[in-house]
Order: C-alpha cells, then sequence, then structure tokens
C-alpha cells in the first residue's frame, strides 16, 4: 500500500517546475510556444508539449498516477468512460474482427459494439457470461482480437477468473481489456494478472466527489499504449479536459480514506439487508456468502460501497421502496460522496432480462451506493423504508 499512498499524493509532481507550489497548477492552455523553428521541429523527440488535443500538463500528472498505481508503462487520459473503452476497441480490433465480450459489461459497451462496430464495422461479437472458461475457448476463432470484461460484473457482482481468461487468450495472442472502476486501481491490479487494457470511468471512485466525466486506459505494452497516446486520441479528439484532470488528481488524494469508508459502511449494509426477512438476496463482492468467495480473494484485495438487492414482492415492491428512501437519493451513477438507490432494469424488455441470464426478477433488482453518510445513517434509511413495503 506504500507504493500506492505515494502515487496517490506524489508521483507525476514537480513542485519545481511551477514556482514550488504543493499542488499542480490547471494548465488552461490550447497551445505552447518555443523559442525557435528547431525546437518546434523536434518537439516530439524532446517529449515537448504542443497542441492541447495531443497532451497537456495537468493530464499528464494524472496518467503518470494512474500508471503507477495499476503498475502499467503507460495511462491515457480521455473524455469520458465511454471515449476511452471505444479508444480502447479501436486501438486493437479492425474492420470484420471479432470480439468476445461478456453479457454483463457497462450497457453503453454493448451499444457501440451493436450500434455502431457491427453495422458499420463489420465486426463480430460473441456474448459469453463470464464464468464458464470452456465455453470462452469454444468461442475463439481465428479472427478474435479482442475480449471485454468487468470483474465484479455491474448487476449482481459476479466475479470473472481473469487470470484463466488471460491465460487462454495469452496462447492465442488475444488481447484483454477489463473495467477495473468498481475496484479501483487499489483494490485490483489487472495487469498484474495479465491483462492488457486495464480502463477506468474516472466519474467514479477516482474522482469521487460526483463532478466531473472522465475516462482512462492503463497498459503494460509499450507500443500499444504509444498507439492510444500518439494517435487514436489526438485523431479522435478525445482528450480529458486540464480542469477535469485536477479535479481527479485531488480526488485521487483520498482514494484510498475513501474507498476503505465506503467498503466500511457497505459491509454493515450488507449484512444487514442479508438477514433482513424482507430481503430475498443480496448481491455484493464482500460477502463472505458470495459463491464465488474464494476466486474474489484470490484477485481482489477489498472492496467498495457498490452492490445490488432483491425483496420479496418483485418489481412493484422494489420500486416502492426506494421511494421511501431518504438518504439514498435516486440516482443512475455511483463511486460519488452521496448515497444512490436505483432500480436499473425496471424497464428493461424481457429479451435484455433474458439475455442477461437474469430473467423477471432483473426487474425488481435494487442497487444501492453506500456512500460517506456513515453507516448508522444508511441502516436507518433502509429500516425505516423497509418497514413501509
Amino acid at each position: 500500500m506504500q507504493r500506492d499512498e505515494l502515487a496517490l499524493t506524489h508521483v507525476g509532481e514537480n513542485q519545481s517546475e511551477y514556482l514550488n507550489a504543493v499542488t499542480p497548477p490547471v494548465f488552461l492552455t490550447s497551445l505552447h510556444i518555443f523559442d525557435s523553428m528547431e525546437g518546434y521541429q523536434n518537439h516530439k523527440e524532446d517529449g515537448a508539449y504542443v497542441y492541447g488535443r495531443e497532451g497537456n500538463p495537468t493530464v499528464e500528472i494524472l496518467e503518470k498516477k494512474v500508471a503507477a498505481l495499476e503498475q502499467g508503462c503507460k495511462a491515457v487520459a480521455f473524455s469520458s468512460g465511454m471515449a476511452a473503452a471505444s479508444a480502447a476497441i479501436l486501438s486493437v480490433c479492425r474492420a470484420k474482427s471479432h470480439i468476445i465480450c461478456m453479457r454483463d459489461v457497462y450497457g453503453p459497451v454493448k451499444g457501440i459494439l451493436n450500434g455502431y462496430f457491427i453495422p458499420r464495422m463489420e465486426m463480430r461479437v460473441s456474448y459469453w457470461d463470464g464464468k464458464d472458461l470452456d465455453e470462452l475457448e469454444s468461442l475463439i476463432c481465428e479472427d478474435t482480437d479482442l475480449i471485454l470484461l468487468e470483474s465484479p460484473a455491474t448487476f449482481v457482482f459476479s466475479a470473472v477468473d481473469i487470470r484463466g481468461v488471460t491465460r487462454i487468450a495469452g496462447k492465442r495472442g488475444i488481447r484483454t481489456y477489463i473495467d477495473n472502476t468498481y475496484c479501483t486501481p487499489l483494490y485490483q491490479k489487472p495487469l498484474e494478472m495479465g491483462v492488457d487494457i486495464v480502463m477506468h470511468t474516472m466519474s467514479k471512485y477516482i474522482g469521487g466527489h460526483s463532478d466531473i466525466i472522465g475516462g482512462i486506459l492503463v497498459v503494460n505494452d509499450e507500443e500499444l499504449g504509444k498507439t492510444l497516446y500518439e494517435n487514436i486520441r489526438p485523431w479522435f479528439g478525445g482528450i480529458l479536459g486540464p480542469m477535469e484532470a485536477w479535479l481527479a488528481i485531488r480526488g485521487l488524494r483520498t482514494l484510498n480514506l475513501r474507498v476503505e469508508k465506503h467498503q466500511q459502511t457497505a459491509f454493515a449494509v450488507a449484512e444487514y439487508l442479508e438477514k433482513h426477512p424482507k430481503v430475498e438476496k443480496v448481491y455484493y463482492s464482500g460477502l463472505p456468502t458470495h459463491p464465488q468467495a474464494e476466486l474474489i480473494r484470490s484477485q481482489q484485495s477489498g472492496h467498495t460501497g457498490l452492490m445490488s438487492f432483491t425483496v420479496h414482492g418483485g418489481a412493484e415492491t422494489a420500486i416502492k421502496l426506494v421511494n421511501q428512501l431518504k438518504v439514498f437519493e435516486i440516482g443512475c451513477s455511483w463511486g460519488g460522496f452521496e448515497s444512490l438507490a436505483l432500480c436499473p432494469l425496471v424497464n428493461a424488455s424481457q429479451e435484455e432480462l433474458d439475455f442477461l441470464h437474469l430473467g423477471e426478477k432483473g426487474r425488481g433488482l435494487i442497487r444501492i451506493h453506500c456512500g460517506l453518510e456513515g453507516s448508522e445513517v444508511l441502516l436507518e434509511d433502509l429500516e425505516q423504508a423497509l418497514k413501509q413495503i
């Protein structure tokens, strides 16, 4: 943890370069100037900044910190998590590539696969449940270029055997990508387990204050990092803004303290819900009763504040419960200071519910994020709401 704490606080910073200010400035500039034409001509060799679409000093400080946290050689920051995810796909795949994607990765990722890459670039996508490694092997084709993962997964927090997947992919020369947002760089290190590209949505725990949109990719391959940094990001214009980068740097200062508090509160809430007679099932990666608890212990060093559960009575009762909550607010995101609740699949089609292997019960799934208000406050709020259903 000492290495992580140094990355959160000091890595990437050089106070002597900005008048010994303890906090780096926000470089709100669109371009950088040179003393000579020779300097301008040689800027790539010298590593100099030129234009804000290509790079920015504040953004680079953030990138160095996250690369150190994930123990990667290069991090590249983007204007949103979806910009980062799309860039990852574009950096690895080509027209007519075959992709294997977990069924319950972040919904908009499936959206761009189905709505753009398949019809416009003639890619093929095979969806996988994330559990059966034999099935994964059976899906691999000669033109499979990428496997998209998320662990723990979005709705019911099932884990993927990351090492198992990367062993299979490595034998075939297939790249792997994982959304590591839930665990943060502190509680799971996918690059150490053989993953090629790690993605974080920075509106969640890295930002931590629900005031930025951003995404970041981390790799351990110099050439892949160069492709992302020098080609994909500047060509598509998806760089993170300097103000957002500064806010993410601020968020990193307290990341270890915040996620530990989120985790403590979530443990108390999950244990309470698991024992409540009106609760049908609790999905939280930190519970000892999780069916994949052993796998989770082997690849995660901690848990955060997100979980889901179902109550007896289905979707109608679930909506009533969410509407009765007072401290938990209704909102679609998570990872900030605030506690949130939502029935994310209440309007899902039966086709989508069946695709996710959730069936009708998915409509009544309640997802909550345990914020920083403290476990006592949140337990009281859940108790009063549960009494009313």
